[in-house]
């Protein structure tokens, strides 16, 4: 294991829905004594309402908003670990925001192994359609450049188990300080 102790600043998981940004974002924040937060948890606590509840109330555009006020909050604080939204990426300013002010680590997977993750989460307004990989695959297409192009650093997250996962996102991270 890399000395966590060279291992400053924010760390922003970006990526699909399902690729493992909360779940590895909250281990990598225990393991280094950070602050974890997931901005779609964020949203949820401050309106008291499900994410299908505010896509059902407000729109996806609505919700954008409050993820985008939400990102810039977050991420203006110092040493935390953020699981962002998958389509928090679609917004410049939140691309800006994560890029300037942390490490930003896209999570990587294929559409079909998502699907295999996400298939029993009703949770996830985007996908209750009648053709979730359709859905992902369009998803993938649209945002996967987006998500290259403000990333610090790629991981492939569906090449090994949790545990080699974060071994090799920390291990990444020590080679760049």
């Amino acid at each position: 294991m890399p000395a966590m102790e060279n291992i400053a600043g924010n760390l922003f998981f970006i990526g699909l829905m399902g690729a493992g940004k909360t779940t590895l974002g909250k281990q990598i924040a225990q393991q280094l004594g950070r602050e974890f937060y997931d901005s779609d948890y964020e949203i949820c606590c401050r309106t008291g309402v499900s994410i299908p509840t505010i896509f059902e109330l407000e729109g996806e555009q609505g919700f954008r908003d409050r993820e985008a006020a939400v990102i810039d909050e977050l991420s203006s604080r110092s040493n935390i670990i953020l699981a962002t939204g998958g389509g928090a990426v679609i917004r410049e300013q939140n691309r800006l925001h994560l890029q300037n002010r942390g490490t930003v680590i896209y999570l990587h997977a294929k559409p079909e192994i998502l699907l295999n993750r996400t298939r029993h989460d009703t949770n996830r307004p985007l996908l209750q359609v009648e053709n979730p990989l359709a859905k992902l695959q369009e998803l993938y297409n649209t945002r996967d450049r987006l998500y290259r192009d403000t990333a610090h650093i790629i991981i492939e997250s569906n090449r090994y188990n949790c545990h080699k996962t974060i071994e090799h996102i920390l291990k990444t991270l020590q080679q760049r300080t």
